[in-house]
């Protein structure tokens, strides 16, 4: 199911909403949201709701577990189990396919290739799984006290909101609402939770989706681009996912301000970011902050040597290229942007003498070059794009350029320029709200009169 659908719109959201007002107590309310949750993932897959089923039951007993012991060869036993469980779940799923090709391309000349296998990859898995492994270290280090009621930890795994592309919220994040959800006001977050929907739902149908429906077309041909159209695409791309996944976190910190709960901010305007680091405090925050959190610095961090340091940021972001997508072009994705942070601690001293204009410029461009190892579906259409981008050549034009012109420009001040939205909903001013309301006018048409496009990070 959709956000952007008109089953989603019309029918689930008031449904789920309405019910969930309409009962009063914590544990008929953690019910209400686990089973709007399952029946939000049984719209794309009923089979996987006991994938997700399975992890739930095996973190919630892990969690039972810190509760009941203090040695601390089982409270060990009980981390690394379950989590060894997530992940060979998400290997088999994820990156099965991945192994078997790469065996079978390093073993091609012996003549024993492994079959392919027919793995449907269940959709928001990483992100899931991600809550249930941060949900154990926590547990663990004693960050959080585990919950002993299990509708409270599944309502939390399975909420619709962030359920299949994030942002990727730890327990300890709602934890308090969550404790707490009998005693919300209902109205105390509306405004700003219709709000926060009504701006992603724009970013994706009117933003996104538009610069997708002329970029796509284009990039199946890739060959007949110039360097001039190549970029356009680029720079089409660069905007249409920032706006597409930014829409999605923007729509999930809506929905969960509806339903009482703060589900934090996801993306801070990465492209006014002024160096490599900075990007990645401001894009997919939720992802850095667990790659930060439960990788770099149990790494050792900066703690131990420049050499080391160097190593532990190459490893947090191969590791969260791999994380992206099951292919070596996100894993060069990974490579790219670590090497690109070690060289800035390198030169930080130079790069920060910069003009500050100068900074976002050259971290945009590199972010660009990056989006095109993450577009590209194989090493052969990343090569030709990289090498249209850099070594001017002719070609085509392609339907819709001018119409790209326009809305990169659009896309540019809304991306670039920072428009406060800290209290977004909380008063009401004649201008923002008349935009408001024209755009979601412009949101319903679109709903009812095309079909709808998945979000980019569902693949993920």
């Amino acid at each position: 199911m959709l956000f952007n659908s008109p089953i989603f719109i019309f029918f689930f959201l008031p449904t789920a909403y309405f019910v969930f007002w309409a009962l009063h107590t914590k544990r008929s309310r953690y019910i209400w949201l686990t089973l709007t949750g399952y029946v939000f993932y049984a719209g794309w897959n009923p089979k996987f709701c006991l994938l997700m089923l399975f992890s739930t039951l095996v973190s919630y007993l892990a969690g039972l577990g810190f509760l009941r012991t203090s040695n601390p060869k089982v409270r060990k036993a009980l981390l690394i189990t379950p989590i060894t469980v997530d992940l060979m779940l998400l290997g088999f799923f994820k990156y099965c396919n991945m192994a078997i090709s790469t065996w079978n391309w390093l073993t091609s000349g012996w003549g024993h290739s492994l079959p392919v296998l027919n793995i449907i990859l269940p959709l928001g898995i990483s992100f899931y799984t991600f809550h249930t492994i941060t949900y154990i270290v926590d547990s663990y280090r004693g960050d959080i006290r585990p919950t002993r009621d299990f509708w409270e930890f599944s309502s939390y795994v399975s909420l619709f909101s962030q359920l299949v592309a994030g942002p990727i919220v730890r327990f300890r994040e709602l934890q308090d609402d969550l404790e707490n959800i009998d005693r919300v006001n209902r109205w105390t977050y509306f405004n700003v939770g219709c709000s926060y929907f009504l701006v992603g739902l724009a970013q994706k149908l009117l933003l996104a989706d538009t610069v997708a429906s002329v970029i796509d077309p284009a990039f199946t041909d890739l060959a007949q681009l110039s360097t001039l159209g190549t970029w356009l695409c680029m720079l089409g791309y660069t905007y249409q996912l920032y706006f597409d996944f930014a829409g999605y976190s923007n729509m999930a910190m809506g929905l969960g301000y509806l339903f009482g709960m703060h589900i934090p901010l996801n993306f801070n305007y990465p492209y006014r970011a002024v160096n490599p680091s900075d990007f990645w405090t401001r894009w997919h925050i939720s992802l850095s902050r667990c790659l930060r959190d439960y990788l770099y610095i149990p790494l050792g961090g900066n703690r131990r040597g420049d050499a080391r340091t160097y190593i532990n940021l190459m490893t947090t972001m191969l590791i969260g290229g791999l994380w992206h997508g099951a292919s070596w072009t996100f894993v060069a994705w990974g490579a790219y942007w670590g090497a690109l942070l070690c060289a800035y601690r390198v030169f930080r001293a130079r790069w920060d003498g910069l003009p500050a204009l100068a900074q976002r410029l050259l971290t945009f461009v590199l972010a660009i070059f990056g989006w095109a190892l993450f577009r590209a579906t194989t090493w052969s259409a990343a090569l030709t794009i990289l090498n249209r981008m850099l070594v001017p050549q002719r070609g085509i034009g392609f339907p819709g350029e001018t119409t790209l012109v326009i809305f990169l420009l659009i896309c540019a001040v809304f991306a670039h320029f920072e428009f406060s939205m800290d209290r977004l909903g909380e008063k009401w001013a004649w201008a923002p709200d008349a935009a408001m309301a024209a755009s979601f006018v412009i949101c319903l048409a679109e709903i009812v009169g095309r079909t709808p496009s998945k979000f980019l990070y569902f693949q993920f």
